[in-house]
């Protein structure tokens, strides 16, 4: 399991080349019936992005969109778990990337939702471009379609959304806006705390170097906050915006299966944490070699 997670953390990493030296990975568009992770959190991804639900009787809070092309199949998902799309009354995001915030500006178009995040992501969002300060910034990418209105928030703020309660933390250095979200879920007398735990990789545009960046002068300091964070997160059940980084899908076959409890490992975080890490040291190695 430990190195089939980290060929998946590698795989994660490198993702954005494959789509930009062909076309994106069908998987990032390829409907998927949603998943209940745990009591009110359900998956309602595409099969190779992640989106996550969280459910109450007075609202829902939906946590990324996939691509823009994913949001009849997110919308979908959301009404087949019995949640209109009038209650969803919160839309977060990891980062403001096309392949987790594509579909966020229809999504709030058609469910009249607030949408929050972090400065920096907020005003990305807000943009419709990509966005100064990203190691991609120079990628061959596509931005997320522009976000209308979006609420700012700080790191370390509880959001409320009927009876639903998240909280942002800032784990940034994929992005300057990188925002893993923490919250409890309950079922059958048991409470579980779920961390979404955003990506942790050290990707950029080829020319970009993480060691004396004039535009992202921090970011190495963010990334090791990052980790910190995630290293000593209260953490039963790991979900991450790629759900092969957090082996989501052989996970959820184990509890199909008949283990119960597949889903909950209280190490992963750390593990996760441990090998982005590791990614970060040897990409900041090869730069100080050059």
């Amino acid at each position: 399991m430990a190195t089939l997670a980290a060929v998946s953390l590698v795989v994660s990493a490198l993702a954005f080349v494959h789509v930009y030296a062909q076309d994106q990975p069908a998987s990032w568009s390829e409907p998927q019936k949603p998943v209940r992770i745990f009591g009110n959190t359900w998956y309602v991804g595409t099969r190779g992005l992640s989106a996550i639900l969280i459910t109450s009787p007075t609202g829902a809070v939906l946590i990324d969109a996939a691509v823009r092309e994913a949001a009849d199949g997110i919308a979908s998902n959301n009404t087949s778990v019995g949640v209109r799309l009038e209650d969803v009354k919160l839309i977060v995001n990891s980062h403001a990337h096309n392949d987790h915030a594509g579909a966020i500006a229809e999504l709030q178009r058609r469910t009249g939702a607030t949408v929050a995040a972090l400065p920096w992501s907020a005003e990305a969002l807000k943009s419709g471009k990509k966005y100064a300060g990203d190691p991609q910034f120079e990628s061959p990418t596509t931005p997320p379609e522009r976000v209308a209105k979006v609420k700012t928030i700080r790191d370390g703020e509880v959001l409320r959304a009927g009876g639903v309660e998240i909280t942002a933390h800032k784990t940034a250095g994929h992005t300057p806006g990188s925002t893993t979200w923490t919250w409890r879920s309950c079922e059958e007398g048991r409470c579980v705390d779920i961390v979404y735990a955003d990506s942790l990789t050290a990707v950029s545009a080829d020319k970009f170097r993480f060691t004396d960046n004039k535009t992202y002068p921090h970011v190495i300091d963010d990334f090791t906050r990052g980790y910190a964070f995630l290293r000593s997160a209260s953490c039963d059940i790991l979900v991450t915006p790629h759900p092969e980084a957090s082996d989501f899908w052989p996970r959820i076959a184990k509890r199909d299966g008949g283990e119960r409890d597949a889903l909950i490992d209280r190490t992963q975080c750390a593990r996760y944490a441990d090998r982005a890490d590791a990614q970060l040291q040897k990409r900041l190695a090869t730069e100080r070699a050059k």
